[in-house]
């Protein structure tokens, strides 16, 4: 999917184009947003920026999608854009902008903020495997490579299963934050036939190693994406276990 098996996890108002350029030298994919794609979603995010926190809120998101993912397409990085999204519809025109840029889609699962859930989108798809294996099949429809990005310690969700029924609805890729559960990316690795990306406490040769010994085919770093050091030693660890394990 992405070399070096290093990719940039989205946060919320700072990832974008400029950010992914900034990390192209070590990291093989970044995911920009998360973008509010729909009206629900949107409303969610102006709330969160009422309460300080940094979103994307950009008149149209969609073509904002666009222009940010055509301004890398200089750059040696495969770009994806982290999605939220109450509404088909909406994932679907965000999918197809992501299938002309030869982008990842990733259909965001894992935002726990109170008013993203409450819209419906983020974590609250997590707890309804079957809507969130809908957004999934729309988007993998319309020909772009899917992404799930997914939180481990969610109460009441059995994440292998949910790792093995996007798997079945077409998804390419699962996208882990492990919080404080590091196997579990082993049980998801086990669960489903998808190219996994293990996230949290990812900053050095050991914690990228740890992840790879689970069964990640990749890692990924958030907060920490813009330490030139952090990338470098992470990327040197990705690309020491690919050359010594058999690729999926």
């Amino acid at each position: 999917m992405f070399r070096p098996r290093l990719a940039l996890a989205s946060l919320s108002g700072e990832a974008d184009a400029d950010w992914a350029r900034d990390g192209a030298e070590h990291a093989g994919c970044a995911f920009l947003g998360g973008i509010s794609l729909d009206e629900p979603t949107r409303e969610a995010a102006r709330r969160l920026v009422d309460r300080d926190r940094s979103e994307f809120l950009p008149t149209d998101p969609v073509a904002f999608l666009d222009a940010q993912l055509g301004a890398l397409a200089d750059v040696q990085i495969r770009p994806g854009c982290n999605v939220r999204s109450t509404s088909l519809e909406a994932t679907e025109r965000a999918a197809r902008v992501c299938a002309d840029h030869g982008a990842i889609l990733e259909v965001n699962a894992h935002c726990r903020q109170d008013e993203m859930c409450a819209a419906g989108a983020g974590e609250a798809l997590l707890c309804r495997p079957e809507r969130l294996a809908a957004h999934v099949r729309t988007a993998s429809e319309t020909g772009a490579a899917v992404s799930v990005k997914v939180r481990a310690e969610v109460g009441g969700v059995d994440l292998p299963a949910v790792a093995a029924t996007i798997d079945d609805a077409g998804a390419d890729a699962i996208h882990v934050d492990a919080m404080d559960s590091e196997p579990v990316v082993a049980d998801v690795a086990d669960a489903a036939s998808l190219f996994v990306v293990a996230n949290n406490g990812v900053r050095g040769r050991r914690s990228a190693r740890e992840y790879f010994e689970y069964g990640a085919d990749a890692v990924s770093v958030g907060r920490a994406s813009d330490d030139p050091a952090v990338l470098q030693a992470v990327g040197a660890a990705a690309d020491q276990w690919v050359g010594r394990e058999v690729t999926r």
